[in-house]
């Protein structure tokens, strides 16, 4: 891979090359409240939107059913900061999930890439391997910046093309680190960046949404 920018997007996740599972999380800044005691209102709809999955078929954005959640993260493979963050959150809460499988059938995680002209499925598709989701984790691009543009605008996901030092694309974007929890209805119920970006606070928000939706679930 030129520059090898996907392995030093695992470097930064610090993932052993036998194992590739992840390090110890970090202790939190903060402890997250229990399950069922709090609430999530929704903070806003998107829609569903078909993307490429990392064989290269057409494939949806949530892919959820009513009484699911989804949690999206937006990365690229030549950042070098936000997205192994994100991507080791997502991996150590896909562990989580998986110690827990009635939880984990109804949660889908899913790490969309904001730079399709150099993230192609096969490039998704060799992230994929190297994390190794035990659970349902989809690695998904797009076809092109145009076919992106819609998720992007949806979610009010922005970045900005970073110049080199001669002013010419250097293929580093800058963004503010989102990740997004949505519901079955589309409903976005919560917005993580990095200082919230603790696995047990997505666990909890996610059997908290998913309690409701049971109850709601005729």
């Amino acid at each position: 891979m030129r520059g090898g920018a996907l392995a030093a997007l695992l470097a930064a996740v610090a993932l052993t090359a036998a194992a590739h599972e992840p390090p110890p999380a970090p202790p939190p800044l903060f402890e997250p409240p229990a399950v069922g005691s709090y609430e999530l209102p929704v903070i806003q709809r998107v829609s569903e939107h078909w993307l490429l999955a990392a064989d290269g078929s057409r494939a949806p954005l949530l892919g959820i059913g009513e009484a699911e959640v989804a949690l999206v993260a937006f990365v690229y493979t030549r950042c070098g900061d936000a997205c192994p963050l994100a991507l080791a959150t997502l991996q150590r809460l896909d562990r989580a999930l998986a110690a827990r499988p009635a939880l984990g059938a109804r949660t889908r995680l899913v790490s969309v890439s904001f730079d399709p002209a150099y993230d192609t499925p096969a490039r998704m598709s060799e992230l994929r391997g190297h994390m190794r989701p035990k659970g349902r984790w989809a690695f998904l691009t797009a076809r092109d910046a145009a076919a992106l543009a819609p998720v992007l605008s949806d979610f009010g996901q922005s970045f900005v093309q970073i110049p080199d030092a001669g002013g010419d694309p250097s293929g580093l974007l800058g963004h503010v680190l989102k990740v997004y929890l949505v519901d079955g209805r589309r409903d976005v119920r919560n917005i993580y960046s990095t200082e919230y970006l603790v696995p047990q606070l997505l666990l909890n928000d996610v059997a908290t949404v998913l309690e409701v939706a049971a109850e709601d679930a005729p």
